[in-house]
C-alpha cells in the first residue's frame, strides 16, 4: 500500500522495511512482529490512538514522543491502516506531494 504514494521507495532499515518519500521514513514494516510503524504529528497520533491501544499506539520511549505509532497489523482494520497510513506519508512527504494525495481522497 505504501509503495502506491507518489516517489516512495522501499529500503532496508536494520531488520526492517521502511518506506520512504524525499529519503525521509514515514513508515516501517517488521515481518516477524507482524507490526507497522509509522510517524505522525502529535495530534493526528491522539487521535489514532484513541481507540484500541492494542491495535495503534504510541511507540513507549522518546520516539514515541515524537509521533512515532505502532500498528498491530493482524488486529487492525484495513481502512483505518489505510487512513493512517496515508496520514503518515502526508507528515513526511513535501507539500506538493502530500496535495496530489489528498486530492485523490
Amino acid at each position: 500500500m505504501a509503495l502506491t504514494f507518489p516517489e516512495v521507495t522501499q529500503e532496508p532499515h536494520f531488520e526492517k522495511i521502511s518506506f520512504r518519500v524525499k529519503k525521509k521514513i514515514f513508515a516501517t514494516y517488521d515481518e516477524q512482529l507482524k507490526r507497522a510503524s509509522i510517524k505522525l504529528s502529535e495530534v493526528d497520533q491522539s487521535v489514532f490512538c484513541s481507540g484500541d491501544q492494542t491495535v495503534i499506539f504510541p511507540v513507549d520511549n522518546k520516539w514515541g514522543k515524537q509521533g512515532w505509532t505502532l500498528i498491530e497489523m493482524e488486529k487492525v482494520h484495513q481502512d483505518l491502516f489505510k487512513d493512517a497510513l496515508t496520514t503518515a506519508y502526508c507528515t513526511v512527504a513535501p507539500q506538493k506531494l502530500a496535495d496530489l494525495v489528498r486530492m485523490d481522497l
